[in-house]
């Protein structure tokens, strides 16, 4: 008697004690701050960022004046007529003509460009066929070089728009290589 008397004292304390027990809650915590981080509002006032002026500054900060993205090289030819015939006149790819991977550059142009300029480069695309845009020309009808076509990519030129966010800048070369050599065989 004594025995299973002891028995249910010991079960009813070991079931007491794991009744507590949460696998999901735990009950401490080493570096709450890890876990439980100080949420802050987008543009809300913060005691983080104090403006020169001595009032409290804003969690959301703008980049300072002149920062760029890492890898980033900036283009600094200007979005005008002026500077469409200065790429066109001087600039030329920093990519060796040899080294470029052909078959991207071509899976890059039936992606972004073929829509509308036609695999071939003749432009007959399908939105062309469709007649949804008018006027897109033949590569061989053009007097262009791989800087016309790279400003052009970067900030699009009549109807076309930029592809400056789509394509990366040793993308946007490979594409005007890829032109090049689509005008070569027209």
């Amino acid at each position: 008697m004594k025995s299973l008397l002891k028995t249910a004292v010991l079960l009813g304390i070991i079931v007491s004690l794991s009744s507590c027990k949460d696998n999901a809650k735990p009950n401490y915590q080493y570096m709450p701050n890890m876990y439980e981080s100080v949420a802050y509002e987008t543009y809300s006032a913060s005691d983080a960022f104090n403006s020169p002026t001595g009032l409290k500054g804003k969690e959301g900060q703008l980049s300072p004046d002149g920062s760029i993205k890492r890898g980033f090289v900036p283009y600094d030819i200007p979005n005008t007529t002026a500077g469409y015939d200065l790429a066109k006149a001087t600039l030329k790819s920093p990519l060796d003509s040899t080294a470029v991977d052909m078959e991207k550059a071509k899976a890059l142009f039936d992606i972004y460009c073929a829509i509308c300029h036609g695999t071939a480069g003749d432009g007959q695309g399908k939105l062309v066929k469709q007649q949804k845009f008018l006027g897109v020309p033949n590569y061989k009808d053009r007097q262009i070089t791989e800087g016309s076509v790279f400003h052009v990519q970067t900030y699009g030129l009549n109807s076309m728009g930029s592809y400056a966010n789509q394509l990366s800048q040793e993308e946007r070369w490979m594409v005007a290589a890829y032109v090049m050599d689509l005008r070569s065989k027209l």
